[in-house]
């Protein structure tokens, strides 16, 4: 079975230009072609995965180059699609604003056979091997991910083989953690946050009470009220927490999660009473999860709360006790989850 050709759309309002092209590529391509910036996005609206390079003219009627170029940008079309830029104006000015705004090459007219075919080659080959480095560190991070999903359960089983609580505590902070991340990397455009990121900072939350396997059982499981003492030993969790993570030298969030997720935002917390933005993400993230599984988990001292109840804490705590941006993502969650369900 012979090898599927490769797909590349000419845009260019003249026929003759697009024949030219269509003639230099020969019979290794198969040719699609726009005759305008319109008609060009129209094609790439229904079939975008299919177009493996375009060639794209700048002086059009309707819509030009830049302008098509402009939207693939802000829809990250250019980030699978390579765009070579084709014009007689040979400016290095154009030439800059091509580049600036994702172009792969430029090409001016009148065309060199030689030189348009070695450069969509070129091009074709460079977003390749591109596109193999993307998967394999999707790979890496796929695999990453399954181990870390069994660390986390693993510890989960041996917190819960202590408190039954903490366990469950672990795996729902981990899932509320990937749950406001999300949320982060799909509606707030300016944090740049990959999904590498968010297994990464994940593992870190469900390892922040590590600490907490140091306590006495007799003062990890009491019912009742804790007594000034049996609560300075339960605050030192955090430190002993940071001090067993700390031989994890490339993964300094796992210390920081363990260690200042009891800070708050208005510097009354614990351990080291840090204010604002000194706290770093990773602990205000947990700390605004944290609080949301306290509220909505059913503990030995009393019942979960209604959902209402659990929205007006966290609004209270904003600027207070928590991180008003992490905050604000978590009562917007809070808000789409209608039925209560993301608790469970």
């Amino acid at each position: 079975m012979a090898d599927k050709k490769q797909k590349i759309l000419i845009v260019d309002d003249s026929e003759m230009n697009r024949d030219i092209l269509a003639v230099m590529l020969g019979s290794d391509y198969e040719i699609l072609e726009a005759e305008n910036g319109l008609e060009a996005i129209e094609i790439l609206q229904q079939g975008m995965t299919d177009i493996d390079l375009i060639l794209l003219d700048i002086m059009m009627p309707e819509m030009d180059g830049f302008d098509v170029l402009g939207f693939m940008k802000r829809s990250h079309m250019t980030e699978v699609i390579p765009v070579i830029m084709i014009s007689s104006e040979s400016s290095s000015s154009y030439i800059e604003k091509a580049y600036e705004m994702g172009a792969a090459d430029y090409i001016s007219r009148p065309f060199n056979a030689l030189i348009v075919g070695r450069r969509v080659i070129n091009t074709l080959m460079l977003y390749a091997k591109q596109k193999r480095l993307v998967q394999m560190v999707a790979d890496q991070v796929y695999e990453r991910e399954k181990n870390n999903d069994m660390m986390v359960n693993i510890l989960s089983h041996i917190v819960e083989f202590r408190n039954g609580e903490s366990g469950q505590h672990v795996r729902h902070i981990h899932m509320m953690t990937e749950i406001l991340l999300q949320h982060l990397q799909k509606r707030i455009t300016k944090y740049q946050i990959t999904q590498e990121d968010i297994v990464r900072i994940a593992t870190a939350s469900a390892l922040h009470d590590i600490g907490k396997i140091s306590i006495p059982d007799t003062i990890l499981n009491k019912p009742g009220k804790l007594t000034d003492e049996e609560f300075k030993v339960i605050k030192g969790h955090t430190l002993t927490g940071a001090k067993i993570l700390s031989e994890i030298k490339s993964a300094p969030e796992l210390i920081y999660g363990a260690k200042y997720h009891h800070e708050r935002y208005d510097g009354k917390g614990y351990p080291c009473g840090l204010k604002g933005e000194e706290i770093p993400e990773i602990s205000a993230i947990i700390a605004v999860a944290d609080a949301y599984d306290a509220m909505t988990s059913n503990r030995s001292y009393r019942k979960l709360l209604p959902q209402e109840t659990v929205k007006q804490e966290i609004e209270k705590g904003l600027g207070t006790q928590f991180n008003p941006k992490w905050g604000k993502i978590m009562l917007k969650l809070i808000e789409k989850d209608k039925d209560y369900k993301m608790h469970q």
